[in-house]
């Protein structure tokens, strides 16, 4: 009887195991992400579906622009479908109805590329992930003034970029010169998605302006204010690399100006990586700023009062949010204008109902 109950008992252990590593099938986007980092992209891939297996919840104009994908090679030393990338943007029409993708190949494109906001459909995608196109160009905003120094402008909906790194080439800010901020990314438009992307700069480094946006898999690396504007996105799963150097250091800058504005930046089950206690998660750059930090890694490079005010006023309407977070630098004893989410105030931001999912969000590209 005993030999029964122990073989009875290392059966359902095996089923256990077993049922754990099936998929989950489920395309609903209001099941939270689960708390153990390991089952991220299972849980990912159970929402996300393929378009054959969505078209019903997908926006009708998604389902039919990636119904016929056009294909377009190219190559960093000019020898591809066109000489540059700008070069293929410019063939696509205003109002574009079909998904285009632009297929780089390994190598430097040096271009500062802008793509407006009558091009939707559009994908950038990096042929080889472990040897990623690098897009780079070296404007600041004394030259073109913040918004518009981006190495890439996109102002279009359902933009989509796939293994590529994204660099503003321009000098570190020294503190001294006027106009030094350079931003290697501003996305504009609604609906856009980044699957394993890099984005290099320093001060202002990604422009997260408007509209619902994902990041998976990602890198961003900054000094002051290096992820702002007033998007609502997800950063799922990404690396946030403070660059040492400097005295006080700025990850998040959101801009809602209040409650009435939907935006806000979701960061889940990232790292923020560096050293030395010199980063405030965020600051209010403008007065009802939301950010919500869940199931992150912080090293001690985050400082212990975690979040700092532009004008007097801003405790009193900020929301900055906080959610079983995890090491040194995820300590809460010092904490200044925070709020430790309870299991209820963390719902509306751990699924990816946050920004829509189920109407848009598509797997990465493959070509």
């Amino acid at each position: 009887m005993v030999g029964k109950i122990v073989s009875c008992i290392a059966l359902e252990a095996v089923l256990v195991s077993i049922i754990l590593r099936m998929p989950i099938v489920f395309s609903d986007d209001t099941v939270p992400i689960p708390p153990d980092s390991a089952e991220i992209n299972n849980w990912f891939d159970g929402i996300v579906q393929s378009l054959t297996a969505r078209k019903a919840t997908l926006d009708p104009a998604l389902v039919t622009a990636e119904s016929e994908p056009k294909v377009i090679k190219l190559k960093s030393d000019g020898s591809g479908d066109f000489k540059t990338i700008n070069d293929a943007i410019k063939t696509i029409p205003d109002g574009n109805a079909k998904r285009v993708i632009l297929s780089l190949a390994p190598g430097n494109y040096t271009e500062k590329v802008k793509i407006g906001m009558n091009q939707p459909f559009i994908t950038i995608y990096g042929e080889d992930p472990d040897n990623m196109p690098v897009l780079v160009f070296g404007g600041t905003a004394k030259e073109y003034n913040t918004v518009e120094c981006a190495t890439l402008i996109v102002e279009s909906d359902y933009f989509n970029a796939v293994n590529l790194k994204i660099v503003n080439s321009a000098p570190r800010p020294d503190g001294k010169v006027e106009g030094a901020q350079a931003a290697a990314l501003r996305i504009s438009g609604d609906k856009a998605s980044f699957y394993n992307v890099e984005f290099h700069g320093y001060q202002d480094t990604l422009c997260d302006d408007k509209g619902k946006h994902l990041f998976k898999d990602c890198y961003i690396e900054g000094t002051v204010d290096f992820i702002f504007g007033s998007g609502k996105s997800i950063y799922l799963n990404s690396e946030i690399h403070v660059i040492p150097g400097d005295p006080v250091a700025m990850i998040s800058a959101q801009a809602r100006v209040s409650d009435s504005e939907d935006t806000g930046y979701s960061i889940l089950h990232s790292k923020i990586t560096g050293s030395g206690g010199v980063a405030y998660l965020g600051r209010s750059w403008k007065p009802a700023a939301k950010v919500v930090y869940a199931f992150t890694e912080m090293s001690d490079v985050v400082n212990p009062v975690g979040w700092s005010l532009v004008a007097p006023g801003h405790e009193k309407t900020v929301f900055f949010g906080e959610y079983n977070n995890k090491g040194p630098g995820a300590n809460m004893d010092k904490r200044k204008y925070n709020k430790k989410l309870t299991d209820a105030d963390a719902k509306p931001f751990i699924s990816l109902a946050f920004i829509e999912g189920s109407k848009w969000i598509l797997p990465p590209t493959k070509v």
